[in-house]
This record gives C-alpha cells, sequence and structure tokens, in this order.
C-alpha cells in the first residue's frame, strides 16, 4: 500500500522519517523545500503538489497546521476534492476542533472517501523516539485498517470511537499539559524569586512523585535557558483555545485552564509565540514586575532570562 503524507514541520517531519523507517512505501508533500528534501534522503518520493499525492497514494495522512492549514490544503466544498478523495482513507492527524473533524469527515464520506481522525499526544523529541501515543476514531471497519500503518508512529494506537472522540480525548490531554506545564513554570519562577539554587530545585523535581518526562524535559529548559521549540507557545495557545471553547460548548468550568490560556495570550503577544511553551515564563515574570501583579509589561521589559 501506498501512503502519502502532507505537512512536514515540526511534527510531520519526524512522523513521516519513522513510516519510512519502518518500510512504508510513502509519497511526501510540503509548502517548504527542505523537508521535501530531507525526506527525499530517507526514500520518500516527492509528489509536485497535493493532488499529486492524492493520485498516487490509497491512504493520505494530513499533519497540517490546525484548521487553516487542512482548509490551505484541501479544496473543500468543491468537486476537486470529490475527485481527491474518492476511493482513498483520509486520515486527519492535527489538532483542530472536534466539530471541524467531524465536518471534514462528512465531507470526505460524501465525496466517496473513507476518514479518520488520529490526533497523537508528545512533542517533537517524542516523534523522533517514535514513542507518540495516537488516538484513533471513526467507522470500525476504517479504523482496523489505518491503525497498523499509524503503528510505527508511536509506543501505542488508542481506539476512541466514532469521529469527534479522539480530538476531544487529545483536548482532555492537553487540558492536563498546558496546565501542568504552567504550574512548573510558575513554581521554578517562584524558587528564581527567592534566589533558591535552582540545579537543586531541578534535582528535587525530578527525584520527587511529580516528576514525568514532561517535567523532566521542561524543566531542563528552564535551568538552561533553552527555547528550542518542543512544542511552540504559539501551538499551546491555539490548543488552549480550542480547550476553553469545547469546555463553553459543554457548560464545563475551566479555571485552570482559562488562567493558562491568559498566560500564552500574553506570551504570543509579547513575541515568544515561535519558541518553546516553556517561554509562558516570560509573561509571569512580566505580570511580577507590576504594581498587583495583573498585567504584563510591553514586550522590552519581558525578559526570558
Amino acid at each position: 500500500m501506498t501512503v502519502g503524507f502532507i505537512g512536514l514541520g515540526i511534527m510531520g517531519r519526524p512522523m513521516a522519517a519513522n513510516l519510512l523507517a519502518a518500510g512504508q512505501d510513502l509519497v511526501v508533500w510540503n509548502r517548504s523545500a527542505p523537508a521535501l528534501d530531507h525526506l527525499a534522503s530517507l526514500g520518500a518520493r516527492r509528489a509536485v503538489d497535493v493532488a499529486e499525492v492524492f493520485e498516487r497514494s490509497e491512504v493520505v495522512l494530513l499533519m497540517l497546521a490546525g484548521e487553516s492549514g487542512v482548509d490551505a490544503a484541501l479544496p473543500r466544498g468543491t468537486e476537486e476534492l470529490t475527485h481527491l478523495v474518492r476511493g482513498r482513507t483520509v486520515v486527519h492527524l492535527g489538532t483542530t476542533s472536534p466539530s471541524f473533524s467531524v465536518a471534514l469527515g462528512r465531507e470526505v464520506e460524501a465525496a466517496g472517501g473513507w476518514y479518520a481522525e488520529a490526533p497523537v499526544s508528545g512533542s517533537r523529541p517524542v516523534a523522533e523516539a517514535a514513542q507518540l501515543v495516537i488516538m484513533l476514531a471513526g467507522e470500525a471497519a476504517v479504523r482496523s485498517r489505518v491503525a497498523p500503518l499509524l503503528a510505527p508512529l508511536g509506543r501505542a494506537v488508542v481506539e476512541t470511537g466514532p469521529v469527534g472522540s479522539a480530538l476531544l480525548t487529545k483536548l482532555a490531554v492537553n487540558l492536563f499539559l498546558i496546565t501542568q506545564v504552567t504550574g512548573l513554570v510558575e513554581a521554578f519562577h517562584f524558587a528564581a524569586a527567592h534566589e533558591l539554587d535552582l540545579e537543586v530545585l531541578q534535582r528535587v523535581v525530578d527525584e520527587g512523585p511529580m516528576a514525568s518526562t514532561v517535567s523532566r524535559a521542561k524543566l531542563a529548559k528552564l535551568v538552561a535557558g533553552d527555547w528550542a521549540v518542543q512544542a511552540g507557545a504559539a501551538d499551546v495557545l491555539m490548543n488552549a483555545e480550542l480547550v476553553v471553547s469545547a469546555a463553553r460548548q459543554a457548560g464545563v468550568a475551566t479555571p485552570l485552564a482559562d488562567a493558562a490560556h491568559d498566560l500564552f495570550a500574553e506570551t504570543v503577544d509579547g513575541g515568544w509565540g515561535g519558541l518553546d511553551m516553556a517561554a509562558v515564563i516570560a509573561a509571569v515574570r512580566a505580570r511580577s514586575s507590576r504594581p498587583g501583579g495583573a498585567e504584563p509589561g510591553p514586550r522590552a521589559q519581558v525578559l526570558i532570562r
């Protein structure tokens, strides 16, 4: 079976590489050439555009940046989409609202294709190590066809039920992730403000009951002042917005997610959206610099280190 892969960004590039390493015949496309060149050097076949990916593939995996990325790649609402997807399986790997995925799935199925959503849990290093957790939703027959193809990407493929359920599960996981990292950043800021030895703090957390893969990675970045992207602050803000929106639709209170959302919005507004999510410390520090700690300072006053 030939598989297509569209979207070779922070997550897509290592995911596609792991499929190739597993022996998968892969046709790839991306808006920028360097990622295409890299995957071609690993054995992927380059496509000139999205249409060629669909033409040459039975299953097409989409790892695109949000809803706008999907809409930019797929000619939804046109006869061209029908020509692309008829007789093919489309797998949506990215993070969008569940309602967006449900609507996309209905459109693909109406055009004569099959659809599954399969968002992933994990950052770039986790993707590189093929240790992602993949949440898979769709019709049972589609899930059984898609699950073996996704297995090389991670440690587990967990089937969640109908379309929409995987993305809701992803949002629940991300709510935990975002609030966990924000709490860790606040604890680090608290320790730094009291002039504690931050490497000692790191050792205590790493050896203690709260330690996790996430806490170890983010605390190491905070201590080192390393803002290279594992999970970007702007992407985290997008996820926080999706979480809060889904919560409001269900009448669910999310006080911690609301607070984290505001801090990441301030981080992005301050110009740090392209850095790792640990850079949310910029917003925490900015609040500390003003009376009452209620508002962030201007970007010139927000020092990451």
